[in-house]
């Protein structure tokens, strides 16, 4: 390893873009490929060095696939991205083509592991677990075929993603259609020389318009639009996923994808993921069927021959329950909520909570891809960890979910880890769940910065097993729910802080529905496990049969919301991990104190024993340190029959 001291990524002038990244990405392909040439060469004699070299070559494969995957989804040049998406492919292209690589196996394999450290041990049991799962001791036909397959999932996903980034779909109403929406959003979406207002399926507009505009017809057609992104094409692009899948695992020996996948996850097979769906519906079924009669009972008021409540009016009359009958107004709420005090109210939380120092870097100086990306260099009691952007507001062409990329994985002496949030907020006031979802997102960015502090890139970052990911981020939106954390920043405009009595009818008002959501989540974890383990020819006549059975809310007709579920394609089978993952966050946030959220013996230990280790050992074990007990269901069983 290098003993240079580690420096951030110099990003390049604006000009430069299209070069930097093609550059970036040969660059450190070719790193990985000449390291790897000498280990097959030529390995060193101890196995330690074997792995250093290993490890360098990973680390040099990581780079490249963070600067395909982020610059892909959101770089403001089409080119950029166009070039961006293929370093990602080459970098997918090698991973294969080293997973299948039988004389490096045979190097790796033969080392004796008898001398090395915990750590060192670890990387190699994981790595020809690794080796294993990609095929490499099956016959040289079946290597190739494994090797198409790993190829034209790249491409699947790639064209899958695209299909979402670019279909960006709209509706075009009459001024007196836009009653109840907030006069901010009004006052940004201007009337257009036909008299008409556009409204999109981006988040800033759909996720407003669906919960305050008035009118039901609109707000209709807009969800309508929304939960038919990217319908058709990816319908096919799905079935052709799947099929790839299936054949991946079968050649593997598995008996479907989500055994495959499942194997290195916490839940450890793919029929106890069922398994798992089937409790949690059991569990949040009377809470969900008695919050829904209560929406239904308001929707009766205005619709009296109403019999049901679908996707195109919940979120319209969980919002006006919460208003009439919790004393809570969100439009009043939101004016507490700038974005520009949100985003420094979230760095000193977490800079408090976790003793960390962020210092904002001028732009000039960071040379982002963006005017609107705001950068910080992150510290630890005076030691410099790595930086941070920030790519929070919506634009043409840009990713359009929540999600934490990397640019690099710290590495001990190598590198400094460097994270990129990408999200899509207002650029003015903030709806108080946008805000819950800022916290969410950041807590993967915390835990990307302290978990880079480790020799082995294995284990940098976020590298725990998937369905642990979410439960330290899951854990942070806690916060978003403190009146005493609030009041540090939530002021409006006179400069009145958020009433704490407020804060605990947020929360009152936030507890209605969990039963429902839960519900909810769990249609969408039956749909991701599903699709990858019973083959269907009509993905939407089996998304309706899955809504039934797990959903309390019915199917609104003429959508196909799989063809923009995001989920499908990066959490494949395993989207149940956000409900197994909140089961641990609650447990972990049992360990707290309410009244003092910031005790720094809790917190220090939580950073310590759980987000700094990142992959050196099983979550279990991590959870198991840090409650000092095995994990349990106990504390969301009790928070959802609050």
């Amino acid at each position: 390893m290098t003993t240079t001291e580690p420096t951030h990524l110099p990003l390049p002038l604006e000009s430069d873009w299209l070069d930097w990244v093609g550059a970036r990405g040969e660059q450190q392909l070719a790193l990985a490929r000449s390291l790897v040439d000498g280990l097959r060469a030529a390995p060193p004699k101890e196995p330690l060095e074997v792995l250093r070299v290993w490890n360098e070559a990973q680390t040099a494969l990581s780079n490249a696939g963070s600067v395909g995957s982020l610059f892909s989804e959101v770089h403001p040049d089409k080119q950029v991205r166009d070039r961006a998406e293929s370093v990602a492919q080459e970098v997918q292209k090698l991973d294969t083509d080293l997973g299948l690589d039988t004389e490096l196996y045979a190097v790796l394999a033969g080392l004796d592991g008898s001398s090395l450290d915990a750590d060192a041990a670890r990387v190699l049991e994981r790595t020809l677990r690794d080796f294993r799962r990609s095929g490499v001791d099956r016959d040289e036909a079946t290597r190739d075929r494994l090797r198409e397959l790993s190829e034209r999932a790249i491409l699947l996903s790639q064209e899958f993603s695209k299909n979402i980034r670019e279909d960006v779909r709209s509706i075009r109403v009459t001024p007196e259609q836009l009653a109840g929406m907030p006069a901010d959003w009004v006052e940004a979406h201007p009337v257009g020389d036909d008299g008409l207002v556009t409204v999109t399926t981006d988040y800033p507009d759909v996720v407003p318009f669906r919960t305050f505009a008035h009118d039901a017809d609109a707000r209709r057609e807009l969800v309508t639009a929304f939960l038919t992104i990217a319908w058709p094409d990816n319908d096919r692009v799905l079935q052709d996923i799947f099929a790839v899948r299936r054949e991946h695992a079968s050649l593997l020996g598995y008996e479907s994808w989500a055994d495959y996948d499942a194997e290195v996850k916490m839940i450890g097979n793919g029929k106890a993921i069922g398994e798992f769906i089937d409790r949690i519906t059991e569990l949040s079924t009377a809470s969900a069927e008695r919050d829904k009669a209560v929406l239904l009972g308001r929707l009766r008021q205005d619709r009296p021959d109403a019999t049901d409540i679908d996707g195109a009016d919940t979120s319209y009359y969980a919002e006006l329950v919460r208003k009439e009958q919790l004393a809570v107004d969100a439009q009043r709420v939101r004016t507490y909520f700038t974005f520009e005090a949100v985003r420094q109210g979230l760095l000193d939380v977490t800079g408090r909570l976790f003793g960390l120092d962020w210092t904002p870097v001028p732009r000039e100086d960071a040379r982002t891809w963006h005017e609107e990306v705001a950068t910080y260099d992150v510290s630890f009691q005076g030691e410099r960890l790595g930086r941070i952007h920030l790519d929070l507001h919506p634009r043409d062409g840009k990713y359009k979910h929540a999600a934490q990329f990397d640019l690099a994985r710290g590495v001990n002496g190598t590198q400094l880890a460097e994270g990129v949030l990408v999200c899509n907020f207002n650029r003015g006031l903030m709806e108080h769940d946008e805000v819950v979802t800022l916290f969410h997102e950041f807590g993967h960015l915390v835990h990307h910065v302290l978990a880079g502090r480790t020799d082995w890139v294995r284990f940098s970052g976020v590298a725990t097993e998937w369905d642990f990911v979410e439960a330290p981020s899951q854990m942070l939106e806690e916060w978003a729910w403190d009146a005493d954390v609030l009041a540090t920043f939530a002021r409006n405009a006179d400069g009145e802080t958020i009433p704490a009595d407020l804060v605990e009818a947020m929360r009152r008002a936030d507890d209605f529905g969990k039963g429902y959501d839960a519900r909810t989540q769990m249609f969408y974890a039956a749909l991701s496990y599903d699709f990858h383990v019973n083959q269907t020819d009509d993905l939407t006549a089996r998304l309706r049969e899955l809504m039934a059975r797990y959903s309390v809310f019915p199917y609104l007709s003429g959508t196909h919301m799989q063809c923009h579920f995001g989920h499908l394609d990066g959490y494949s089978s395993a989207y149940y991990t956000y409900m197994w993952s909140l089961v641990i966050a609650k447990d972990m946030f049992s360990a707290f104190d309410r009244g003092d959220l910031f005790d720094p013996e809790v917190a220090g230990a939580y950073r310590d024993k759980v987000l700094a280790q990142g992959g050196r050992r099983d979550a279990a074990d991590l959870v198991e340190d840090f409650l000092g007990r095995p994990y349990t269901f106990d504390a969301y069983a009790a928070w959802l029959a609050e």
